[in-house]
């Protein structure tokens, strides 16, 4: 098929005249209405209805115009790539991560990204669903657990661990737990066991829900699981990269926790180039040495 054939279609199409269409490619009325022609002969099909006021398309003309938007919109996004790997930082970029990563730890942090690169576009999508790199469903991932899928470059960030908290006005009121035993006392908060969560995250809610809990409230992210804890309502679940942010918060039974939980960033090895991801990397990992040396800080003067 006639790429510029296709491309005049689809100004014709968007524009909904033959002169406007004309004006924009910079050719005639004329001209512009033979390609079309040309066009429809080839596809044996009328893609048009003529009316006074302009041109309607036919639902043949729909579904061509369909494939030629998708088609514009990658063509657009590969020029974006292109001069993206050799100007400056602009244009979007989609990043996706956990509900609880991305509204506790990253979003938090984006300021700093966008004092840097004012022009730069993140599209944050937060969701478990592991998204597609290779197939361009977003451009950079944060998981919880190494990528599997082929053709991506990766890199691990950090380790998290899985312990419980709760904060000192409710321990005040309550008491602090010294031992598992305890927890009879106690209302727990944490995700729902059929909820998408960490493995590791969900071993220690299994085995916290063998004892005799007086209470539960269970939520379906790390969010709602804080939001239950810094309002008083019991002994949280949650990942140790909070407490940077939410120092007032208490780890109670610290020898408790979870097993390590790799968080690794990862983007499609095509990107390899592009001056958007590599900011983002660069920005993720300064936040990531800032965090490690806070914790260091904290936990030798807890010490």
């Amino acid at each position: 098929m006639d790429w510029d054939k296709l491309r005049i279609f689809h100004a014709v199409a968007d524009a909904g005249s033959l002169t406007h269409a004309g004006d924009k490619l910079n050719l005639s009325q004329s001209a512009v209405s033979r390609q079309i022609r040309g066009l429809e002969e080839q596809l044996n099909t009328n893609l048009f209805h003529r009316h006074a006021r302009g041109l309607i398309l036919t639902e043949q003309g729909e579904l061509l115009f369909d494939a030629t938007s998708a088609m514009a919109k990658r063509l657009d996004a590969a020029a974006a790539r292109i001069r993206d790997s050799e100007e400056e930082v602009f244009g979007e970029l989609r990043v996706t991560t956990t509900t609880g990563f991305g509204t506790l730890w990253l979003a938090p942090r984006l300021p700093k990204l966008y004092e840097q690169y004012p022009d730069l576009k993140v599209d944050l999508m937060l969701e478990e669903r592991v998204l597609d790199l290779p197939m361009r469903e977003a451009d950079v991932a944060i998981r919880m657990k190494e990528p599997s899928q082929a053709d991506l470059i990766r890199k691990r960030l950090m380790t998290v661990r899985m312990g419980i908290y709760a904060s000192p006005e409710y321990l005040e009121k309550h008491g602090t737990p010294k031992r598992m035993e305890d927890m009879a006392d106690h209302r727990l908060i944490c995700q729902n066991t059929d909820s998408d969560q960490v493995g590791a995250g969900l071993q220690l809610v299994k085995e916290l829900m063998m004892y005799d809990l007086r209470s539960l409230l269970t939520v379906n992210n790390y969010f709602g699981v804080l939001q239950g804890v810094v309002h008083h309502l019991g002994l949280g679940v949650l990942p140790n990269y909070l407490i940077q942010d939410f120092p007032h918060i208490v780890h109670v039974m610290p020898d408790i926790e979870s097993a390590d939980v790799p968080v690794y960033l990862a983007y499609p090895e095509e990107l390899r180039q592009s001056k958007r991801v590599a900011a983002f990397k660069d920005f993720v990992q300064e936040e990531i040495i800032t965090y490690r040396k806070q914790w260091r800080e904290r936990t030798e003067g807890e010490g």
